[in-house]
């Protein structure tokens, strides 16, 4: 797995991508028939923007593809190992909507393995596999700092008072920061002692996501709290990112890119957010997710979600699909 923890010098963090020797997220898609794990239409915890089967979604192909990393494999996702690994224990999911893709795709790999396991759905952001003391549940926070009378502000994390008694925490974040539509949260920007219309959105992004580097290193106590930064989960709207300009972004997309590269590189966001993570002190597991996501062009939601937008929905994904392999992948690091 990919950790940062702390090594001598405190301004630099050590970066390993490896387990027993090798990089679980250099790999290629290979077909399985054996995939997907769990059926959607059995799982009462989707949403119905992102069941793209229950949308109407013609294509299979999407669900058959297995996640094989260069030279190794992956663990199979253990729901019951998973659970006894957990027990006793509270997760917790925070960010944005992808932050909730993830969280789904958890419950329902657990569901289908363990249907009559006591689960208790305490609230529509908490499940609780009773069998198992295991409760996983999403708190949405696209900014991860604060927002107050409409003020985005930069260096101030009150959430993480809920946060930090949290056995397992899994962060994730950036879909809000670049959105200028006007439907983001807030009206101005306070950095430090100003507050400003607006700035540069992937400043704004490095400076919120310090704070939150800077509230791990202060508040988590890592005897017991394990902490996970999930990286940047990319778009697919334009086909020449990965060498196709005549794609109509990921609408009408089947298959994955082939090969473990993708040609456009890796998005200058997650370079932000690894330089920020460096900055860790304490124990920060990577789930370097960017790249191998990057190559799914064919499973997002596309025109399978929200019926009659008319536009293809090329930032989620379908679930069941991709998000079950960023669990295997958490699994793994257990």
């Amino acid at each position: 797995m990919c950790c940062f923890g702390q090594k001598k010098e405190h301004s630099h963090t050590n970066i390993t991508n490896t387990r027993n020797g090798c990089n679980l997220y250099e790999g290629s898609w290979v077909k399985d028939n054996s995939y997907p794990v769990f059926n959607s239409s059995n799982c009462p915890y989707i949403s119905t923007g992102f069941d793209c089967l229950k949308n109407g979604r013609p294509d299979l192909n999407y669900l058959k593809y297995r996640w094989q990393p260069k030279g190794c494999n992956s663990p199979r996702f253990d729901a019951v190992g998973f659970l006894n690994k957990l027990k006793g224990k509270k997760i917790m999911f925070v960010g944005d909507s992808i932050s909730l893709e993830q969280w789904t795709s958890l419950v329902c790999l657990l569901h289908a393995a363990v249907p009559s396991s006591g689960i208790i759905s305490e609230n529509p952001r908490t499940v609780t596999f009773k069998d198992y003391g295991v409760t996983v549940i999403r708190e949405p926070n696209q900014y991860l700092v604060d927002i107050e009378n409409r003020v985005l502000k930069l260096d101030s994390i009150k959430g993480g008072r809920k946060w930090k008694d949290i056995d397992l925490l899994v962060f994730n974040t950036w879909l809000w920061w670049p959105r200028d539509d006007g439907k983001q949260p807030w009206d101005y920007i306070q950095d430090g002692g100003k507050i400003v219309k607006d700035m540069d959105r992937m400043e704004a992004f490095r400076k919120g996501l310090t704070t939150w580097a800077n509230w791990v290193n202060s508040d988590i106590d890592p005897s017991k709290t394990k902490v996970y930064f999930r990286g940047i989960t990319p778009t697919h709207f334009k086909g020449k990112e990965w060498g196709d300009p005549s794609a109509k972004g990921c609408a009408r997309e089947t298959e994955p890119i082939k090969g473990s590269t993708y040609p456009a590189g890796q998005p200058l966001q997650q370079k932000v957010a690894l330089e920020v993570l460096r900055t860790i002190r304490k124990p920060v597991t990577l789930l370097d997710i960017t790249t191998l996501s990057q190559l799914r062009k064919d499973a997002h939601v596309s025109f399978y979600g929200d019926k009659g937008k008319g536009k293809a929905d090329c930032t989620h994904w379908c679930i069941a699909g991709l998000p079950e392999t960023w669990n295997e992948l958490l699994y793994a690091s257990l």
